[in-house]
Formats: structure tokens, C-alpha cells, sequence
């Protein structure tokens, strides 16, 4: 494998909730348990979700996100000058058998935005205190981009904001001000989620961002222009990857497209280590966008889905490896699943054990193809 994250077999984050922690959330959203109690429970399934992993094969470990309910607004609704709005977004899902029906509550701008105190600092400690030595602990957290994305300008206050370029300062500096702060906790491994970059993709994605009062044509430039002016001062032990997805909800998604819209300002311009990339399906494209991959990026193929439990044909695999292989040196190539495996607490239509499989066989995988170091 390599030293320095990102690791040839990978992962994105998000993991299947048990049963107990699901339940003990249940129980708490109702009264029945306390939030100590949730705690202890939502601890003891941590604890043996890095076990889980480490025996995988893997070389890095997430929480499994198990604290959070969504794995973007959990962060977001705790940025200063953001909060839950009364109206609902409504999202349509697609999967094999139809569509699916999905309204998350919104969000509003309606202060300065701010970091009152590193988010999910918790977290990462409880991780990296039970992550064995050779282990790499990962958070994971959303991107600067899906702040605005989630509502557009209709959702910052033009009271506060009547020019949007200071939102987006703000949301730069906050961001940064993360990313030292976990830095300064020991976190040298930091992924930020991001759809808004993959949906632009999507013809009919362009749309709803002009809908909601945007330049499509330009909106990737802005995104990436934030998320790189909140890395500016990023401490070099730290590795920063995006993960690009094009919706994970229930084994549905929303958006389609190859990556060529945004490839070349994507890969050449955003100033992270490593592009997490959806590869499991024709939804995504060929590998062609991958011509545009610097010298030094690595580029972490999701060819396994965790969108279903069908386990994927390792040599099917290798070869596809073999094809991105003509666009970008191999050697800067790694292998994960797709996307999350739950990315909401529902989590995708599959089992702890075939998860677990699909894990494996990406170690294993890996193996094959780079061997071992």
C-alpha cells in the first residue's frame, strides 16, 4: 500500500448503522433514552466498526459517521450564521426500480458565517483514541460547497449578504479555521464531501442551479475557488481528498453525467491531495476526464458500488483499473467503493457482512494490483 493517505484499497466514509445504534436513536429522538446513554451505545459501535475495518485489511478508519444522521447537515447546522429553515428541499432519488421521494429539511444564511468552535472535534478524538498504531484515522466532513448549494441565493439573507462574494469569504475563513483546528488535534487525514461539483455534470442540474439564481457554466470555478482559498494554509502533514458523488440515499441517486464538464478546472485547480471519483456504473462516464490528473494527485477509483450487495468480479475490476491506467499513471491510482455506505442513517440495501465483503475484496484487489508495502 502507500505511507501517505490516500491508501490504494480505500474507503469514503460512511458505514451500515447496527441495529442497536439505530434503535438507541430512536429511542432517544423520543424521549425513552438519554443523550449520555446514546452516546455510550453510539461508543461501543464505533469501537467495533474500527475493528471491522482494521480487519478488512484497511490501512485508514472513519467513525462510520455513526454520530451523524445526514453526513453533510450535521456539520452545517452547526456553522455559525446557518440554520435549520422551516421549508423542506425536495429531492428526487433515482434507483433500479423507480424513483424515490426525499425532503431534508433546508437551511438558511441568516448571519455572518462563522466557526464558534471546531466541528465534530469530539469525534475525531474518540477515533483517533481507539485507532490502532498503523492505522490512519479519517474525518470526513462536507465540503464548503454544499452550504450553498443546499439553497442558493434564495437562502442567504441579502440583508446580510447583499453581495454574495463576502458569503463566500466567510465561508472560506470558517473553513479554514476547521481545518487548522483539526489539524492542531492530531487529524492528518481529512476528507471533504462534495455533490455539488459531480451533479454539475448533470445537464439537468445546470438547470435547477440557474433556477436558483446561478451561472451553471461558472459555479464549479466558485466552488472550487472557495474550497481552495480554505486550504490555503493547510499544515503539510495534513492529507486533504474530495469524495464526488452523484447522490447516495437508500441505494438511490439523483444526478448523471461524465466528469468532463468540470474535469480540467477540477483536477488542475482544486488544492487537495486526492479525488475520491463515482466509477461503478455508466452514470459516470469513461475514464477520459482523468487526462487532466496533475502529476502528484492521486485519484481513488470507486469501480466497487455500495449501492448493491453483488459482490463485483475482481479480474472485471483489474482491467478497469488496466483502462483509467491510459489516462493517468497507474501508480497514482487507488481503489474504493463508490460512495458511502450510508450516507443517511437509513444506509444503502445490503448487510453488515456483505459491506464487509466488498471491503475485503478491495484490499484484496489492491493487492493484487500494486501489491504490497
Amino acid at each position: 500500500m502507500t505511507a501517505r493517505p490516500p491508501f490504494r484499497a480505500d474507503h469514503v466514509g460512511s458505514l451500515l448503522r447496527p441495529a442497536v445504534l439505530r434503535e438507541a436513536r430512536r429511542d432517544h429522538e423520543a424521549g425513552e433514552i438519554s443523550a449520555e446513554q446514546l452516546r455510550a451505545v453510539e461508543d461501543d459501535a464505533i469501537r467495533d466498526v474500527v475493528k471491522m475495518q482494521k480487519a478488512a485489511g484497511l490501512k485508514s478508519a472513519t467513525d462510520g459517521e455513526f454520530r451523524r444522521s445526514s453526513w453533510h447537515m450535521d456539520f452545517i447546522y452547526q456553522l455559525g450564521g446557518v440554520s435549520r429553515s422551516d421549508e423542506r428541499m425536495h429531492v428526487k432519488f433515482h434507483n433500479l426500480a423507480g424513483d424515490l421521494e426525499f425532503s431534508p429539511p433546508g437551511l438558511q444564511v441568516d448571519g455572518k458565517v462563522r466557526l464558534d468552535e471546531p466541528i465534530f472535534a469530539d469525534h475525531f478524538e474518540f477515533l483517533k483514541a481507539h485507532t490502532d498504531p498503523g492505522i490512519t484515522p479519517k474525518l470526513t466532513i462536507p465540503s464548503p460547497s454544499m452550504v450553498y448549494y443546499r439553497g442558493g441565493r434564495a437562502a442567504v439573507s441579502e440583508t446580510v449578504y447583499p453581495e454574495l462574494d463576502e458569503f463566500f469569504t466567510d465561508l472560506s475563513a470558517a473553513y479554514a479555521e476547521q481545518v487548522r483546528a483539526m489539524s492542531s488535534l492530531g487529524c492528518t487525514y481529512l476528507q471533504l464531501d462534495d455533490t455539488s461539483l459531480a451533479y454539475l455534470n448533470d445537464p439537468q442540474q445546470r438547470e435547477l442551479v440557474a433556477r436558483m439564481g446561478s451561472d451553471p457554466d461558472t459555479m464549479h470555478l466558485r466552488n472550487i475557488s472557495t474550497i481552495n482559498a480554505a486550504l490555503a494554509g493547510k499544515p503539510a502533514d495534513l492529507t486533504v481528498t474530495t469524495h464526488l458523488c452523484r447522490g447516495n440515499f437508500r441505494s438511490s441517486w439523483v444526478a448523471s453525467g461524465s466528469y468532463e464538464f468540470v474535469a480540467e478546472a477540477l483536477f488542475g485547480e482544486l488544492a487537495v491531495d486526492g479525488f475520491f471519483l463515482e466509477y461503478d456504473d455508466e452514470r459516470s462516464g469513461g475514464f477520459e476526464p482523468l487526462r487532466f490528473v496533475p502529476k502528484g494527485k492521486r485519484v481513488v477509483l470507486g469501480l466497487v458500488t455500495s449501492k448493491r450487495p453483488e459482490l463485483e468480479d475482481p479480474d472485471a475490476l483489474v482491467r478497469r483499473i488496466e483502462e483509467a491506467s491510459r489516462f493517468v499513471d497507474v501508480d497514482q491510482l487507488c481503489l474504493s467503493p463508490q460512495c458511502g455506505f450510508s450516507s443517511t442513517e437509513e444506509g444503502n440495501d445490503l448487510t453488515a457482512s456483505e459491506q464487509l465483503r466488498k471491503l475485503e475484496l478491495i484490499v484484496s484487489t489492491a493487492e493484487r494490483v500494486w501489491g504490497r508495502a
